[in-house]
């Protein structure tokens, strides 16, 4: 009987099941491909199987059945061409008892596949002598967690050292040949980052760049790689070498390692069997700053990070203004919308976002895109001219304006986390004593919980602005006006004539809308301009109004 299934399983094609993972690499030459495919078919041979076919997954983990030749080998056990399945041992066929106990006791048995693992002496046409499996699968699975535990803590604890533990440096970068951990500049690439960053600045959106990256003829991250012989993840076909995707566009201009940093826990995995990357909150975080050189300065990501934030978008009229994202409302503080006809762009304007949500909300503090454009071009021309004509004077004005503002948000904050303290200390005499009264019999047990609870959630909040509070004030204290800054980007800009979106970006953080008034029968406009590095400034006797008929 047994000779006759045989006969009938030779058939079919038997597989020669091999898997190695990077973690089995660790353990020697016993767990090599070749020297698996050299077990199993000296195995085969010696038991009189034939039409045998070798499947190997190389570098894929045993707690997961989505690999490329397992995948393949499913395919041809649905289509009825597999006869015997044949593996080193148990662990190889992989590491997850459920998925492992589905395929040796449901699977296999349906489809009339003989299985055997051979270094487990586990032969599925035995039956009751293969009782054991269970056992033994479950062990492959304690030791797979036992090791996802103690690469996790390896990889924990080299990542709150500092190093990096990305396996490939970001675009732009190589690992130091004489140090892996360390990257240095690929100039060549980098100059390309740079550019990217350049194009932003000067208003390109992430499409518009990527549609540039590829009229130049510049290789995509992935491909460039591969021409310098990196090895990288991606599948892509040498077709889409030189095709650039909006969201590696925008990955390139968010990374903070340009800047000179190591980034390590940026993503996380839920269990050691799901092998999905998902994004860590970025306060979880670790950054060691000037680990590496820079590719991009502060002042510059900074600006593309505040175009990102307010960025323009396209729209069936076109792209948004240069300052969308950036005008709010100087009474509620809400952002101005645009809004525009499809053939009138002199009838472009904008205006307030509660006005148009909320019916009596707010007054619509309507002003059209050329005479903001224009009071903000006056604004500019102004500040930089003051500067730069009365270099010393400005430097003493913002400074002394600093001081004073910072005075007077040290001044508030200390005094509202005194008050704060000091509640909370009043909250903890209020509990005991409801506490000492609920003893005595004073206050029922109902009351005392109700009323405790009260107080505890206030003293929670109290508790959470404290610390709010301290973190601010700290900041305070570091703040420091960058005046340097800002005289460096005035002697750039000589002679301001137009506004273009990289002066914009560069100079401005926020623009401040007021309502428009009459005075002596004129309609007057005015705004306020926040500035980059130097925050509010007004040079003397200039003021930022526009008067019409």
């Amino acid at each position: 009987m047994n000779t006759n299934r045989q006969s009938k399983t030779n058939e079919k094609i038997t597989a020669l099941y091999c898997r190695l993972s990077r973690d089995d690499e660790l353990q020697g030459d016993s767990n090599s491909i070749l020297n698996q495919k050299a077990i199993l078919q000296k195995y085969a041979d010696d038991n009189g199987f034939t039409n045998t076919q070798c499947f190997v997954d190389d570098g894929y983990s045993g707690t997961t059945f989505d690999r490329p030749a397992w995948n393949r080998l499913s395919a041809m056990i649905d289509e009825g061409l597999i006869g015997t399945i044949i593996v080193k041992d148990m662990s190889r066929l992989g590491r997850d008892y459920l998925q492992v106990g589905m395929y040796t006791e449901m699977v296999f048995p349906n489809a009339d596949i003989r299985f055997i693992a051979i270094n487990n002496g586990v032969d599925s046409i035995n039956g009751t002598e293969n009782d054991m499996t269970p056992f033994i699968n479950i062990f492959n699975e304690f030791y797979a967690k036992d090791t996802s535990r103690k690469i996790r803590a390896v990889f924990k604890s080299k990542g709150q050292s500092g190093k990096p533990l990305c396996t490939n440096p970001p675009y732009g970068y190589i690992k130091d040949p004489e140090d892996k951990n360390h990257w240095i500049i690929d100039e060549e690439a980098a100059n390309v980052v740079r550019e990217i960053f350049h194009l932003c600045v000067s208003g390109y959106g992430p499409q518009q760049i990527a549609r540039e990256m590829m009229r130049r003829g510049y290789m995509n991250p992935t491909a460039y790689a591969r021409a310098h012989g990196r090895a990288t993840p991606d599948n892509r076909t040498v077709g889409d070498d030189y095709t650039w995707q909006n969201s590696t566009i925008s990955h390139i201009l968010t990374r903070m390692e340009y800047l000179g940093h190591t980034v390590n826990f940026k993503t996380y995995r839920k269990s050691y069997k799901n092998k999905k990357q998902l994004k860590n909150d970025p306060s979880q975080w670790q950054i060691f700053e000037n680990t590496h050189e820079a590719i991009i300065d502060r002042e510059t990501f900074d600006i593309v990070q505040r175009i990102r934030d307010g960025r323009r978008r396209v729209t069936p009229m076109g792209e948004m203004p240069i300052l969308s994202g950036m005008v709010f409302c100087a009474d509620c503080g809400k952002k101005l919308y645009q809004v525009r006809g499809r053939n009138l762009p002199q009838k472009e304007y904008m205006v307030c976002s509660t006005y148009r949500k909320i019916k009596g909300g707010c007054s619509s503090h309507q002003i059209r895109n050329e005479v903001l454009e224009r009071l903000l071009l006056d604004g500019i021309q102004a500040v930089t001219a003051y500067a730069r004509e009365h270099e010393a004077d400005f430097v003493e004005l913002i400074t002394q304006k600093s001081q004073t503002e910072l005075d007077k948000s040290l001044r508030d904050g200390k005094r509202e986390l005194e008050q704060a303290q000091a509640r909370i200390r009043k909250l903890d005499d209020i509990i005991q004593r409801l506490y000492e009264d609920n003893l005595e019999g004073k206050v029922s047990d109902e009351r005392f919980a109700r009323m405790t609870a009260n107080y505890e959630e206030e003293q929670k909040g109290l508790e959470s602005r404290v610390a709010e509070l301290k973190k601010l004030l700290a900041a305070e204290k570091d703040r420091s006006v960058n005046v340097d800054h800002f005289l460096t980007l005035v002697r750039k800009y000589t002679d301001v004539q137009e506004l273009t979106a990289e002066i914009v970006r560069e100079f401005v953080e926020k623009v401040y809308v007021y309502q428009a008034e009459r005075i002596d029968g004129q309609k007057v406009q005015r705004i306020r301009i926040v500035w980059n590095c130097i925050g509010e400034f007004t040079p003397p006797t200039v003021t930022n109004t526009e008067k019409s008929a």
